[in-house]
């Protein structure tokens, strides 16, 4: 299909829309500009991080665990917000609700291995840990739920 396709389709989707409906849209359109800025933003923070700060200075040291912390910390930082501007399209698309619960689970997935990559162990109980296993163990479920659901879904 041809962008010019593409656009008259998009444009006679719009023309159906309530006023409302068409607030929505624009809110989800700015705001997956003011994302897309903020990922920008972080990756060339990252890239300036990992070459000038870690690579050219020589402080790039395979055995130092803080290093790969903080690296990994920032990596998927830019990945979360990927995945939220991404929910916030399947929102604006209309899709059923399963997919949006699962893109919400996943951005939740990830935001805590994220925390669990950057915990630092020597400061951290057991509860803590505990609770964060508790978290991931209970959102992979219902991630995995939904998966089957909506995998019967397509079945039917």
């Amino acid at each position: 299909m041809s962008i010019k396709q593409e656009f008259s389709e998009t444009r006679e989707k719009f023309r159906i829309l309530s006023l409302y409906q068409r607030f929505e849209y624009f809110v989800v359109l700015f705001l997956s500009a003011l994302i897309a800025v903020i990922v920008v933003a972080a990756l060339w923070t990252l890239t300036l991080k990992i070459l000038f700060g870690l690579v050219l200075s020589g402080g790039l040291d395979p055995s130092d665990y803080s290093a790969f912390q903080a690296v990994f910390g920032m990596i998927l930082t830019v990945i979360i917000a990927l995945e939220f501007k991404k929910s916030l399209l399947v929102g604006a698309e209309g899709r059923n609700i399963v997919v949006q619960i699962r893109s919400v689970v996943m951005i939740a997935l990830l935001a805590i291995c994220r925390k669990v990559i950057i915990l630092d162990l020597t400061e951290t109980d057991a509860l803590h840990i505990l609770a964060l296993a508790a978290a991931i163990l209970a959102l992979g479920l219902v991630y995995w739920l939904t998966g089957v659901r909506d995998w019967k879904g397509d079945k039917a």
